[in-house]
């Protein structure tokens, strides 16, 4: 029976808002034990109870319906007596109002109509007026008065007739008369070409004449004729014409000496540039005025092709005076043998290439001047100035047109400047690059390659270096030789000649053959081979120092490598138009922007310079890293050990307080039976507690800085700060480790109390005397034997406060509770505290 019910009840019931919820009746059918039953029973009782609630406020609800209902009946009946009423005014009151407004609607339209009718046939008629008038005073004005000013202006005024009423049949029929016979347009259009043909003959009359009045007289009239191409393209002659009858005169007035020699080319070029600059500042305003705005670039365009012509023929003569080709033939042949041979293996010993590496053999290398290798680098040189001249001159006349915003991919108000189309594919850009931007990109790298070599050829060290300090030095700070200023005076010279191009081709082809030439092979990698191959300093005998002069010689070469990243920097910064500031940069797009205005010219500048500098800087700090390690090894380090073996020789940390007071005596009292004064006496024993290291509180600083200074001194003396400071960080951290171990040593030999306090002060001096005359972050390196002498010298209170031995002092929360960052773990920590007599961990 029970499953029956089951199959006929529903499992889930709907609530008023349609969410399913379990139906509680189907729950206690389904119930299989009291507590079922019951909750089944409790979920009825609540339903019931909603359920009861919602009818109640149903029903209490249902006067309010019942209210709001009859007010509706209400409304309904009144609203329809007023809709009986309305349609009776409208069929009866308002229907012939509604006829009568149609009716006058309809005759307002027809009378309007008929006015703009008449206001056109007035205005036509008055245009065929004015049409005729103008036909009669063009042909009066031609006839015998022949005033020329006026007759342009009546056809002017003619062409603001429009065309449909010039060619109309009205016009045909009323404009003519017995003096003018034909239609108006034949009239207008044979006055018109015969004004033009004559306008011409007088333009060029005046031109030929040189009368500038008259020429800007007839110039005025042709756009008032509707000829404003004809007028345009005859002023164009003309200034072309004075183009090129100048730009001829500057080219033939030099004498045969001035073409070869001196800038005689760039500034006939220069010229050219300026009168067409100054036509175009000059002519522009009257041609904007009578022409309309924008008209100029068909001036400027027919002014570009006879510049085309000119700046051509200046360019050529420059090419063929100066043999450009025959020298880049030369260059292209020119087989660097002193570069090339330095770095074959050959090379390592004496025997290659002749060099003037010291003063002795300067004197044979400036024999080997440049005309022996059959190339001129001084007549190179002129040339790459003239051509930086030109190129510099091409720049501003391009800059120039371009900011006169004419023509398709001109300047924008708010965007880059671009080179106007006309510009970029004139003959004379194709020239440019041909003749003068090829060749002076192959002859600037050459010229800095040839001059990085003749500097190495020509290389000098500095006079009189010695690592005695009681030697005075020969030479003034910093100590290197003479190639590096003398590469980076031509580094400095060919970027700013390469820069005052303001060309993009340029830059992308020179600076990054500089990058190479300087981070490569040809000038780090020449001291790189001097470095290895002639300057090493290996020591002759094993354990023994390198010789006096390998050392100088390295010494001087890291120095070079210092001074020349330095001088990479400051020229890099300055033709960036950057200062070195706290934050090392600054905004170079001013500067550059100014050089090169065109598009993202100044951006691809700046990048190619940044670009060098890394280049060369990654591969001379490299180079540097590596030479302060040979330093290091082969010089520092041989030395370190005897010294810190000297410095704490004969010293005793196990001796007691006790002990040392017994020392005093037996040392202040050993000399008492020499007999002799008192006074006498007294003094030596003195000396005797003096000369005896473990009663001398500073014998070990004492001794390690005597020494330390011996090794150091002469290295700081020729080094330049930055690369003592070099040399000193790779020696303290062996140094350090060293002293470290040392103290490790002394595990196990039970050191006193007294003699734990005494290493402290001697590790605490013996660093100070380390890194004196560097930087003050260089005491880092002793961080880790400065916590170990302070760990054996903590007191039991200390100790436990700080909690150095807990396992979790050395977590970052509990450094910064005690108030000291530890480098030390807890084992070493332990074992540190545990070196000293009854200080072990408990």
């Amino acid at each position: 029976m029970s499953g029956a019910l089951d199959d006929d009840r529903p499992d889930r019931i709907h609530d008023a808002n349609g969410a399913a919820h379990p139906d509680p009746v189907a729950d206690v059918y389904r119930a299989s034990s009291l507590a079922e039953i019951q909750a089944a029973m409790a979920r009825l009782d609540r339903q019931e109870a909603s359920v009861t609630s919602r009818l109640n406020a149903l029903v209490a609800s249902q006067k309010d319906l019942w209210r709001e209902l009859g007010r509706l009946d209400l409304l309904r009946a009144q609203l329809g007596t007023q809709v009986v009423n309305t349609r009776a005014i409208s069929n009866g009151m308002l229907s012939d109002a509604a006829t009568t407004a149609s009716r006058i609607s309809g005759a307002v339209k027809r009378l309007e109509l008929e006015q703009t009718n008449v206001k056109a046939t007035l205005d036509v008629v008055e245009q065929v007026a004015e049409l005729k008038a103008c036909v009669l005073g063009v042909h009066g004005s031609m006839g015998a008065p022949q005033d020329w000013e006026t007759a342009a202006s009546y056809l002017n005024r003619a062409s603001k007739i429009p065309p449909e009423v010039i060619d109309s049949s009205f016009a045909e029929e009323i404009v003519p008369t017995a003096e003018v016979p034909d239609p108006p347009r034949a009239t207008l259009d044979a006055a018109a070409e015969s004004l033009c043909g004559l306008f011409i003959r007088e333009f060029d009359k005046a031109a030929k004449d040189g009368d500038g009045a008259r020429v800007t007289r007839f110039f005025k009239l042709f756009p008032l004729i509707g000829r404003t191409d004809v007028g345009l393209d005859a002023y164009g002659r003309y200034v072309c014409h004075g183009v090129a009858s100048r730009a001829r005169t500057n080219l033939n007035s030099g004498a045969t000496a001035q073409r070869k020699e001196g800038f005689f080319y760039a500034n006939v070029l220069t010229k050219l540039f300026e009168h067409i600059a100054q036509i175009v500042d000059g002519h522009e305003p009257i041609v904007e005025r009578h022409y309309g705005t924008g008209m100029m670039i068909k001036v400027i365009q027919r002014l570009q092709v006879e510049a085309d012509v000119q700046g051509g023929i200046i360019l050529d003569s420059w090419y063929d005076e100066r043999s450009v080709d025959r020298k880049l033939t030369d260059i292209k042949s020119y087989a660097f043998s002193f570069l090339v041979q330095s770095f074959l293996p050959s090379q390592k010993g004496s025997s290659g290439a002749p060099r003037a590496g010291s003063p002795a053999k300067r004197d044979r290398a400036a024999g080997r001047t440049s005309e022996d290798d059959g190339i001129n680098m001084k007549e190179i040189d002129g040339m790459l100035g003239e051509s930086a001249i030109m190129l510099g001159r091409w720049s501003l006349y391009t800059r120039f047109l371009a900011l006169k915003d004419v023509g398709p991919g001109s300047e924008d108000a708010d965007g880059p400047l671009t080179m106007p189309q006309f510009l970029a594919s004139s003959n004379l850009a194709k020239k440019v690059s041909k003749s003068l931007t090829e060749p002076f990109n192959a002859m600037t790298v050459f010229f800095f390659r040839r001059s990085v070599e003749r500097a190495f050829q020509l290389d000098e060290p500095p006079a009189e270096l010695s690592l005695n300090l009681n030697k005075s030095l020969g030479s003034n700070p910093p100590f290197i030789t003479s190639a590096v200023d003398d590469v980076m005076y031509i580094v400095n010279q060919v970027l700013q000649r390469t820069l005052a191009t303001s060309q993009r081709p340029v830059v992308s082809a020179v600076v990054p053959a500089m990058s190479q030439i300087l981070g490569g092979t040809d000038f780090v990698g020449m001291f790189q081979r001097k470095m290895r191959d002639e300057s090493y300093p290996k020591a002759v005998i094993q354990g023994g120092l390198p010789p006096e002069d390998k050392v100088i010689a390295f010494l001087v070469l890291l120095n070079n490598l210092d001074v020349a990243t330095d001088y990479i920097k400051r020229i890099v910064s300055t033709h960036l138009g950057t200062e070195e500031r706290g934050s090392g940069s600054g905004s170079s797009t001013e500067h550059l922007t100014n050089l090169f205005p065109f598009g993202t010219d100044a951006a691809f500048v700046a990048s190619a310079l940044r670009n060098m500098e890394t280049a060369v800087l990654t591969t001379a700090t490299e180079l540097l890293a590596d030479g302060v390690n040979v330093v290091f090894h082969q010089v520092m380090k041989v030395r370190m050990r005897p010294i810190l073996a000297d410095a704490f020789r004969d010293i005793d940390y196990s001796l007691t307080e006790a002990e040392l007071s017994a020392m005093r005596e037996e040392l202040g009292t050993g000399s008492e039976d020499s007999g002799g004064g008192g006074t006498t006496t007294t003094t030596t024993a003195a000396a005797n507690m003096l000369a005896h290291p473990n009663l001398r509180a500073d014998a070990v600083p004492a001794r390690f800085e005597r020494g330390w200074n011996a090794l150091t001194r002469p290295l700081r003396r020729i080094l330049t700060e930055r690369n003592y400071d070099r040399v000193l960080a790779a020696s303290l951290g062996a140094l350090a480790r060293a002293l470290e171990k040392r103290v490790w040593a002394l595990y196990g030999r039970g050191v006193s109390d007294v003699g734990a306090a005494r290493l402290e002060r001697d590790v605490a001096g013996l660093a100070a005397a380390a890194v004196a005359g560097g930087r003050y972050g260089l005491r880092d390196a002793f961080a880790r034997v400065v916590q170990m002498t302070v760990v054996m010298n903590l007191e039991e209170d200390e100790w436990e406060e700080l909690g150095a031995g807990r396992e979790d002092a050395g977590e970052k929360e509990g450094q910064e509770e005690a108030g000291i960052a530890w480098v030390l773990d807890r084992e070493e920590r332990v074992r540190a505290r545990a070196i000293v007599r009854g200080r072990g961990e408990r």
